[in-house]
């Protein structure tokens, strides 16, 4: 019992820090490649992890090394939407990185989504596994034509080589070819912003633009919740082969 108790402080502790660290903007994160494994023998920690989201708010930074992953989910609403071309750094497995893959950080300042999927896949040993991340209802194959939401987020970035919607988009207020380093979510530029370069802003002042995806697909190098997540039913599993769907 009393490992339990150690084990559900120690999760309420590092859940404590990781909300303050979201707090000053500076950008910080877990790496899935780096420490997908870790999470095989610590039921606890999953379990206790779970609660602190369903309870309420949890910051998180998903990436992983020198690849993209998978998110996809039956639909996403969100205001305060935002989105620039820009070539971040990108981390190589040996340790180094490059700037030369163009790709869209997506920025949305309050969101919505209808179950969330992510996908990572790694090879131990010559071995294919995959580490799957599912939240609240499940992901179908093919998004229905309507959605209901059951996943909060303020402050959800992602940063994708693609992103698609299966079904009708419905875009608000937006400004298509506005400065990149004019766009603002939340009230910050969005990360690798260059002057004249492309985005994707409000027409109506920040937090004026809205968007309604229909299906979500994205094949993503980074997912970032610098506010809170509220996730219903967290569940993370290792599983066998190359996983396409959660």
């Amino acid at each position: 019992m009393s490992h339990l108790l150690s084990g559900a402080r120690a999760a309420a502790d590092w859940n404590a820090r990781m909300l303050a660290q979201a707090a000053d903007g500076t950008r910080r994160g877990t790496r899935w490649g780096r420490g997908a494994f870790a999470f095989v023998p610590s039921v606890l920690a999953v379990g206790v992890l779970g609660t602190a989201l369903a309870q309420g708010a949890l910051a998180a930074n998903f990436s992983v090394t020198g690849q993209p992953f998978t998110l996809t989910s039956n639909g996403v609403e969100g205001s305060g939407f935002g989105a620039i071309v820009n070539t971040p750094a990108v981390g190589r497995p040996d340790g180094t990185t490059s700037t030369d893959t163009a790709m869209a950080r997506v920025g949305f300042a309050s969101a919505h989504l209808a179950g969330l999927c992510g996908i990572v896949h790694q090879t131990i040993a010559g071995v294919p596994y995959s580490l799957l991340l599912t939240g609240g209802q499940k992901v179908a194959a093919t998004p229905p034509a309507t959605f209901t939401t059951d996943i909060d987020a303020s402050n959800l970035y992602i940063q994708a080589t693609e992103l698609q919607a299966y079904g009708p988009t419905t875009l608000q207020n937006a400004v298509l070819g506005q400065s990149a380093d004019q766009v603002t979510v939340a009230g910050k530029p969005l990360t690798g912003a260059l002057p004249g370069g492309f985005g994707l802003g409000s027409a109506g002042g920040e937090g004026g633009s809205s968007i309604a995806l229909h299906g979500l697909n994205a094949s993503a190098y980074d997912a970032e919740m610098a506010g809170a997540l509220v996730l219903p039913d967290l569940r993370i599993r290792v599983v066998a082969g190359t996983a396409t769907a959660c």
